[in-house]
């Protein structure tokens, strides 16, 4: 598949660090995007600007500096909404990334409220999950006695969803699921596991880190009362990430954090909350950061989420026809570009993944290795590593080339038959 209209090479020029070269004079190739994308100049841009021209505190000061910094951050508020198809503004609730976006909804389900989490609760997740996906939902239970189920993993590395009628039941409180994969790079049929726990009176949560940079993204579509995103992974800045949720879902949760901007009012013996989404943004918010995560999310829109997706789609269908070809390489995950997603996990026989990662930096190759925050997906398939692999909107064929050319020095160095 060739994506009509879309220049690779036009859009790296908006990439000032892929223009970098590295030791001995090598050019960067980065595939590590699932880690975390790099940045164009429109993002850094106005990341300086901000702090050059406009730098105040939002919310609070009359001057103009405060009228124009709050003016830019709400602002970012509607590019979100707009780009993710939320219904309102109001539903979109800025964190400082996805994992305090889901310990914030893990956290204030313990609470008091109609969502309000206790003994005899189930909560199901997958062995897929990021960390983040897993380890708020079992402090949640540890605090509350609700019980931790979660879909297994087949061979191939997709959900096992034989077992879904035993797993989603009238017990069933909270289904909270990635949407892509950061490990396995497997798009999980989320709406059709959202009708299932909607039937029984379940919250949906997505984990969409990986789905909001590489598809058109849908909330109402997907079926979820809740998503989170985080900005650095969408060519944003760090320190920014995104709650969305259905108003009426986050008019009936109590706040996570006490402090300034959150409240209604104040007195000795009680306070009362601002409405959403402020009840949810105590304190200094990541201003710049929102503002940087809005002209992020303008380049994206300019060059349209379908285009990025069509050449996600067809530079990893490139690196899988590639690395299969390599011996004794592995992939950990589905290996047809049918509901794939840009990460592509894989083992090597007889090589530790940090080893492949460090040769292939010597070449100026940057991937990742490690366990990914999966450790539970990496167990299930009998492997405690892996190198990973993850394209993005700026990668060419040639630098997949690279890699593969890398991964032959890999096995020549090591001396693997």
């Amino acid at each position: 598949m060739t994506v009509t209209g879309y220049d690779v090479e036009r859009v790296r020029k908006d990439f000032p660090i892929l223009q970098r070269r590295l030791a001995e004079d090598r050019p960067l190739v980065y595939l590590d995007s699932a880690n975390t994308s790099q940045k164009p100049q429109s993002v850094i841009d106005t990341l300086a600007e901000h702090y050059s021209q406009h730098n105040a505190n939002v919310a609070r000061a009359v001057h103009q500096l405060g009228e124009e910094s709050t003016a830019a951050f709400e602002g970012a508020r509607d590019k979100v909404a707009a780009f993710i198809k939320a219904p309102s503004r109001d539903e979109i609730v800025f964190t400082r990334g996805i994992t305090e976006a889901l310990n914030l909804v893990a956290n204030v389900l313990a609470w008091d409220g109609p969502y309000k989490v206790g003994p005899g609760d189930d909560i199901v997740v997958t062995e897929m999950e990021h960390h983040s996906n897993i380890v708020p939902w079992q402090l949640l239970t540890q605090r509350t006695g609700a019980t931790l189920k979660w879909f297994g993993i087949t061979d191939e590395g997709r959900l096992d969803l034989s077992n879904i009628d035993e797993l989603i039941t009238e017990r069933t409180k909270v289904v909270s699921l990635v949407h892509v994969s950061n490990m396995l790079g497997t798009v999980n049929p989320v709406a059709e596991i959202a009708r299932r726990a909607k039937a029984v009176g379940a919250l949906v949560v997505l984990d969409a880190a990986q789905a909001g940079p590489q598809l058109p993204y849908d909330v109402t579509a997907t079926g979820a009362d809740l998503i989170g995103f985080t900005g650095h992974k969408l060519l944003g800045p760090t320190g920014i990430g995104v709650l969305w949720g259905k108003s009426e879902v986050l008019a009936a949760l109590p706040p996570f954090h006490g402090g300034g901007e959150m409240i209604e009012d104040v007195r000795m013996e009680r306070s009362t909350y601002a409405p959403a989404p402020h009840k949810f943004e105590a304190g200094t918010p990541p201003i710049a950061q929102a503002i940087g995560l809005g002209a992020a999310l303008d380049y994206l829109s300019a060059l349209g989420m379908e285009n990025v997706a069509a050449h996600e789609q067809e530079i990893t269908g490139y690196a899988l026809s590639r690395m299969l070809e390599v011996p004794g390489l592995r992939v950990l995950g589905p290996t047809e570009m049918v509901d794939r997603g840009g990460a592509i996990s894989f083992t090597m026989e007889g090589l530790h993944p940090h080893d492949i990662s460090q040769v292939l930096d010597s070449y100026g190759i940057a991937v990742r290795g490690g366990h990914h925050c999966a450790k539970p997906a990496h167990r299930r398939l009998g492997v405690p590593s892996s190198t990973r692999v993850s394209p993005y909107l700026y990668t060419t064929t040639a630098e997949v080339d690279a890699m593969i050319e890398g991964l032959h020095q890999v096995r020549a160095f090591f001396g693997v038959a």
